[in-house]
């Protein structure tokens, strides 16, 4: 039998130890695990001084922007008589920006008659026209009589809302089945868009102060309370002054 000589000596056991490649694996997992942590304090907090790009406008508690829109009046609105037993339902007090008028109230040769009204919050302007330069009054001629106006605060804004009413007499006869007519600025839009209109009839007739215009509160508790002093008008038989104009202007 042949004799064999082991020279190998067994070979010894290595102990556990921590390689190059596990030092740099936990190296990256340390960096990976810091990057997260980055980005989400810069999700979480975008305003902060570690974001290097933060966003120049952004507000978190910045409240919505309101969008005002202005109340029309419909198309077939009717305006409801005005009376001292009964709180008319009209709409509120609106003031809108002014608009462009398509043609003059007043005449170039003619100047207004002011009429003072110190304690008032609403004074007034008289003016005459003759009724066929209206659009809707085109053709009527000399075959109508009638009162009409606009309500504009200190600026010249329209205020669309407020109650008209005329009252006296006429050739005699008093006006409306109570001696007055009620109507709402706005109902006219021919003199503007607050605009309102009174029809006297169908033949120009001559009075001297017997007709009168007020203006009225419609809002709330205080509806029915006047707005202006009276406003004493003339009317003319002339055919070319047969359209009273009054402007009521809110006092600064």
């Amino acid at each position: 039998m042949d004799n064999y000589e082991y020279n190998d000596s067994p070979a010894q056991k290595q102990g556990s130890r921590i390689e190059l490649w596990d030092i740099l694996s936990i190296f990256v997992l340390l960096i990976t695990l810091c990057m997260g942590v980055y980005f989400v304090l810069v999700f979480i907090f975008p305003t902060s001084a570690i974001n290097p790009r933060p966003p120049s406008d952004f507000n978190l508690n910045a409240p919505p922007t309101p969008t005002i829109t202005a109340i029309q009046l419909e198309p077939t609105w009717t305006a409801t008589p005005f009376s001292a037993t009964q709180t008319p339902t009209l709409f509120p007090t609106l003031t809108v920006v002014p608009s462009a008028t398509p043609f003059s109230l007043l005449p170039p040769t003619e100047t207004p008659t002011f009429t003072p009204t110190p304690k008032a919050p609403f004074s007034a302007t008289v003016s005459f026209l003759q009724a066929d330069i209206i659009p809707h009054l085109q053709g009527v001629g000399c075959d109508w009589q009638g009162v009409a106006g606009s309500v504009v605060d200190a600026n010249n804004a329209d205020i669309i809302g407020l109650a008209v009413r005329l009252a006296g007499t006429l050739n005699g006869k008093s006006i409306g089945t109570n001696g007055s007519i009620t109507t709402v600025s706005g109902t006219s839009t021919d003199y503007g868009r607050s605009g309102f209109e009174f029809k006297l009839g169908t033949t120009p007739i001559s009075s001297d102060g017997t007709l009168y215009l007020q203006l009225l509160d419609t809002s709330g508790v205080q509806a029915g309370l006047p707005l202006s002093d009276n406003v004493y008008i003339d009317t003319y038989k002339d055919c070319e002054k047969n359209l009273v104009i009054v402007r009521f202007k809110k006092n600064r």
